[in-house]
């Protein structure tokens, strides 16, 4: 990564974790592609009591002698010591060290015991150290089930847990040119999302539709099958997952929907969200006036908006971009663009309403929706006051019926607040303003408030 942005809390309870005269084992885990080693190489500059191993799919044997090659590096003893996970380990931790082992999960893949062994290490010997452990991982699922689940045997160990997810909006306007507009950050927001490694590699000063073809839709392209190497490297049978995922990126939200769209029986299917759920690929939304654990109504959304991209135009299409070569952006995908980005359009607004309500305290914001209605942005507090919320993301300005459309459906929303009564506030998102008599309105009433995308993208 050439860029290296945000993370500030993390690198804060890196360096704490350090500085501190006790033992500390740290698991730090999330997706591929989020930045785990930077942050860590990050936060360990200019330290020179440091052994950062990042090991591969290999035996025990060659992971054991790089790792000697390495540590002996800063700690020359550690050539004297018996080449085995326990000794070295524990004569590294009597030197107070700070051990990094990134891609856990190939050290696991080599020796099943190693979470064993670390286990023994850390209720016996590290405990009288002030040495380090970090332990990186990649694949969330074997970070779990080696360090998060009850069973695990470091279960309720780690004194540190960093959980690293998707940069803001706000941190990902720093990968984006200067020269961009609001909307070309929203459009390019909307297909790589807060991934750093998507929005460090991609070349967004050539356009976006050019960065789109030679990084997504051309054969060569660095990002043409990011997801399906992601997928393949969690999912042991991902076949089905590429369905479900494919379904969900043409609107199949509900799990009839998905179920119907592959071919999978209704109370099978979420077998298969509820993987898909732990590995951060998609997430059930429920409405939010609604509990998520007691709610019927979820809906599915794919969380990362590059995978939304791949499996809405690439997958299944590679063929026809093939035959199209240079001209596939322009002819399938660009007229289809603005309805795909309102979706993140509207993540953007309800991620914004806090700032631009900075006397309301939201306990909860998100979508609302009952049979065909549905209200985009909706945020409560905890004195009663309910704002809800437009967003169209179209080329010609929003009009008064959206406005009247949005009232009308906004009364349809139940919800008891403790205080009793609700007061109702409202919010339009605007790509390219409002007309006239919207305008209007917002000057004589002080229940409603307009947002143009300058200042909703200025708001992060």
């Amino acid at each position: 990564m050439d860029q290296f942005v945000d993370r500030e809390s993390e690198l804060a309870r890196l360096q704490d974790c350090y500085e501190s005269e006790d033992a500390e084992m740290v698991v730090i885990f999330g997706r591929r592609r989020l930045g785990k080693t930077e942050l860590v190489r990050q936060s360990l500059a200019d330290r020179d009591d440091v052994v950062m191993y990042q090991a591969t799919e290999t035996t025990k044997q060659v992971h054991l002698d790089e790792f000697v090659d390495l540590a002996s590096e800063s700690f020359p003893g550690v050539s004297r010591i018996k080449p085995e996970w326990e000794s070295l380990l524990g004569y590294l931790a009597e030197q107070d060290a700070v051990i990094v082992l990134d891609e856990f999960p190939y050290l696991i893949d080599a020796d099943e015991s190693l979470p064993s062994v670390i286990q023994r290490l850390w209720d016996h010997e590290l405990q009288d150290t002030a040495a380090t452990l970090i332990l990186v991982g990649s694949s969330i699922s074997m970070m779990e089930e080696a360090t998060l689940l009850g069973n695990s045997p470091l279960y309720g160990r780690f004194t540190e847990k960093l959980d690293l997810r998707q940069f803001d909006f706000g941190a990902a306007r720093e990968f984006f040119p200067a020269s961009y507009t609001p909307e070309e950050q929203v459009f390019a927001w909307g297909v790589f999302g807060g991934t750093p490694y998507y929005l460090d590699g991609a070349e967004l000063d050539h356009g976006l539709g050019t960065v789109i073809q030679q990084s997504l839709l051309d054969q060569q392209g660095f990002l043409h099958n990011e997801p399906e190497y992601v997928l393949r490297t969690e999912l042991t049978d991902p076949n089905r997952y590429f369905a479900i995922l494919k379904a969900i990126a043409a609107g199949n939200a509900t799990s009839n929907e998905i179920a119907q769209t592959v071919g999978i029986g209704g109370k099978q299917i979420s077998t298969y969200t509820k993987k898909l759920e732990r590995l951060r690929l998609v997430d059930r939304e429920v409405p939010v006036t609604e509990d998520k654990t007691k709610s019927r109504r979820g809906r599915y959304r794919i969380l990362d908006p590059l995978f939304r991209f791949w499996f809405r135009f690439v997958y299944g299409n590679e063929d026809r971009y093939d035959r199209l070569n240079d001209h596939a952006y322009e002819t399938v995908i660009e007229a289809e663009m603005a309805d795909f980005v309102s979706h993140e359009f509207e993540t953007l607004c309800q991620d914004a309403l806090s700032g631009m309500y900075p006397d309301e305290l939201f306990t909860d914001i998100g979508r609302w929706w009952y049979k065909d209605q549905e209200v985009d942005v909706v945020g409560l507090t905890a004195d009663g006051t309910m704002v809800t919320g437009e967003c169209k993301f179209t080329n010609s300005p929003l009009k008064y019926n959206a406005l009247a459309s949005l009232e009308e459906q906004t009364q349809e929303i139940r919800w008891s607040p403790d205080s009793g009564d609700v007061t109702r506030k409202y919010v339009l998102f605007a790509r390219n303003g409002f007309t006239q008599s919207v305008r209007d309105a917002a000057t004589e009433r002080d229940d409603l408030q307009l947002f143009d995308l300058e200042e909703i993208v200025d708001s992060f």
